[in-house]
C-alpha cells in the first residue's frame, strides 16, 4: 500500500488517468464475462465448458457493452501513439520503440505458454491422452486470440500513425469501408474476403486512439483530433446505437456481439460492421463519462486501485481461464463440481460462489506470475508508465536507440512476425488435436524464436549492424 501511495503521489497533473481506468475496467469485464457465462457440464465422463449465451437470448443486447475488445484497441492506440511520440521526441527510432514495446506483452505471454507446455508434458508423461491435454490447453489459451491482432497493430503503429498525421480521421472511415466490403463477402461470397476484417476493424479502432491522443494538442488540424466534449459523446452514442439497432433488426447481423453457435454471422470473428457500430456507441459513452470519472480519479484511493490493476493487467487477462480450469479440476477431483442446468435457480445461485472461488484462484496465480509483468513497467512519470500511455526508457548510446535503422527494423518485424505466427498456429490448431505439449510444436518454436529475437534486440545485440 505504501508503494501504491508513492506511485499515486508521483503521478503528474497532466496525465490522463481515465485511459488507465478504461484498461482496468475492460479487463475486469472480460474476466467477469467469461466466468459468468460459463456453463460447466460433463462430456464423455470429463468436465467440459461452454457459453450460456445460446440459452439466454434476452442477454444478447447486454453484449453491446460487455464486448469490450474495442476499448482495448482504443486505449492501445492512445498508449502507442503517446509512447512512440515520446520516443521520437528523444531522438529514438521506430524500430527501437517496437523492440522495447514488445517487452510488456512478450514476457507475461511467454510465462503462460511455458507453464502450460510444461504442465501438458507432465500430464502426458503420466498417461493423459494427448487430445485431452490439447483441449485443456486450447481453452486456457483462448485469450491469445486477442494478442494475435494486438501484436499486429503494435507492429503497424509507426506507419499507421504516420498515415494518421497525414489523413487523420479519414483513415478509420476508410478502414470501416473495408470491413463493410468484407461483410459483403461473408453474405454474398467469397467468404474469404472477410478475413481482412480481423485487421481492418481493429486498426480502425486503434486509429481512433491516435486521434484521442492528438486531441491534447489543439494546434493540430481538426482532422487529426477526436472531439472530446459531451456533445461529441452524445452524437457518437446516438449514431452508434441507431446504426446497431438497424444493422441487427433490418440488417443481417445477429444481436449478440459475442459468438453464439447457430447464428448466420459472428460479429466478433471476424469483426463486423455491427461491431464497429457498437464500438462507436461505446466511444460516445466513454466520452460522456470522461469528465466525472476524471474528477473521481483525482482522489488517491481510486487512483491507487487503478495503478494496482494496471501493474498486472495482462497477467490477469492471460491467466483467468487457467484459473477456471484449475478450479473445475479441483472440484471434480473432490466430487463436488456443480453442474446445474443453464438458467435454473441453482445455476444462478451458483454464480456468486463460483465467481468468488475463481477470484481466489486467480489472485494466487497473479501473486506468482504478476511480478513478471510488473518488472516491465515504470511508475507514473511525466509521460506515464511503460505499458500504459507513456514512454519507454531511453537507450544508451550504441544500444537500442542507436541500432541501425534498416537492419533493426527488419529484425524487429521478423520478431513480431514470428510471435504472431506462433500464436496464430496455436489458435487455428484443432482443440482435440493430439499434442503432447498441449501446443503445436511449430507454434511453440515460432513464438519462442520471435520472443528470443526481440529479447536479444532489447539487450543491444545487433546494434552495430
Amino acid at each position: 500500500m505504501r508503494r501504491l501511495r508513492q506511485l499515486a503521489e508521483r503521478t503528474p497533473p497532466g496525465r490522463d488517468r481515465y485511459v488507465d481506468l478504461l484498461r482496468a475496467l475492460a479487463i475486469a469485464l472480460v474476466v467477469l464475462g467469461h466466468w459468468g457465462v460459463t456453463v460447466i457440464g460433463y462430456e464423455h465422463g470429463r468436465p467440459s465448458g461452454h457459453s450460456a449465451l445460446p440459452d439466454l437470448p434476452w442477454a444478447w443486447p447486454l453484449t453491446w457493452v460487455a464486448q469490450v475488445m474495442p476499448v482495448f484497441f482504443l486505449v492501445g492506440g492512445y498508449a502507442n501513439a503517446a509512447s512512440l511520440a515520446a520516443r521520437r521526441g528523444r531522438g529514438g527510432t521506430a524500430s527501437g520503440w517496437l523492440v522495447d514495446r514488445s517487452a510488456r506483452l512478450v514476457r507475461p505471454t511467454t510465462a503462460l505458454l511455458l507453464v502450460l507446455a510444461a504442465g501438458a508434458a507432465v500430464a502426458t508423461a503420466r498417461g493423459a491422452e494427448p487430445a485431452q491435454v490439447r483441449t485443456v490447453v486450447w481453452f486456457a489459451t483462448i485469450p491469445l486470440w486477442f494478442l494475435v491482432a494486438y501484436f499486429v497493430v503494435v507492429a503497424l503503429t509507426p506507419p499507421m500513425y504516420a498515415l494518421h498525421r497525414r489523413l487523420g480521421l479519414a483513415v478509420p472511415v476508410a478502414l470501416a469501408g473495408l470491413v463493410a466490403l468484407g461483410d459483403l463477402g461473408r453474405l454474398l461470397g467469397p467468404a474469404a474476403l472477410a478475413d481482412g476484417n480481423y485487421l481492418f476493424a481493429w486498426l480502425a479502432v486503434h486509429q481512433l486512439g491516435f486521434a484521442w491522443y492528438d486531441a491534447r494538442s489543439p494546434e493540430l488540424p481538426r482532422r487529426r483530433r477526436l472531439p472530446l466534449d459531451r456533445r461529441a459523446g452524445a452524437t457518437l452514442l446516438t449514431v452508434g446505437l441507431a446504426a446497431l439497432v438497424l444493422l441487427t433488426t433490418v440488417g443481417p447481423y445477429p444481436v449478440a456481439m459475442l459468438h453464439v453457435p447457430g447464428e448466420r454471422l459472428d460479429n466478433a470473428a471476424p469483426p463486423s460492421l455491427a461491431l464497429l457500430a457498437a464500438a462507436t456507441g461505446q466511444l460516445g459513452l466513454i466520452l460522456l463519462l470522461r469528465r466525472p470519472a476524471g474528477r473521481r480519479l483525482r482522489r488517491s484511493d481510486p487512483w491507487q486501485a487503478v495503478i494496482a490493476v494496471n501493474a498486472v493487467v495482462l497477467t490477469v487477462f492471460l491467466w483467468h481461464l487457467t484459473a477456471a480450469i484449475l478450479l473445475v479440476g479441483l472440484l471434480d477431483a473432490l466430487g463436488v463440481l456443480p453442474t446445474p442446468p443453464v438458467g435454473s435457480a441453482a445455476w444462478w445461485a451458483w454464480r456468486i460462489p463460483w465467481l468468488l472461488a475463481l477470484a481466489v484462484v486467480l489472485a494466487a496465480l497473479v501473486a506468482v506470475f504478476g511480478p513478471i509483468e510488473a518488472r516491465t513497467r515504470r511508475p507514473p512519470g511525466p509521460t506515464g508508465p511503460q505499458g500504459s500511455h507513456g514512454s519507454t526508457p531511453a537507450a544508451a548510446p550504441g544500444g537500442r536507440a542507436g541500432t541501425p535503422g534498416r537492419t533493426s527494423t527488419a529484425l524487429a518485424v521478423a520478431g513480431y512476425a514470428a510471435l504472431v505466427t506462433g500464436l496464430l498456429l496455436n489458435s487455428l490448431a484443432p482443440k482435440t488435436a493430439p499434442e503432447p505439449l498441449g501446443l503445436p510444436a511449430p507454434a511453440l518454436v515460432a513464438y519462442l524464436a520471435g520472443a528470443g529475437l526481440l529479447r536479444l534486440l532489447r539487450s543491444g545485440w545487433g546494434s552495430r549492424g
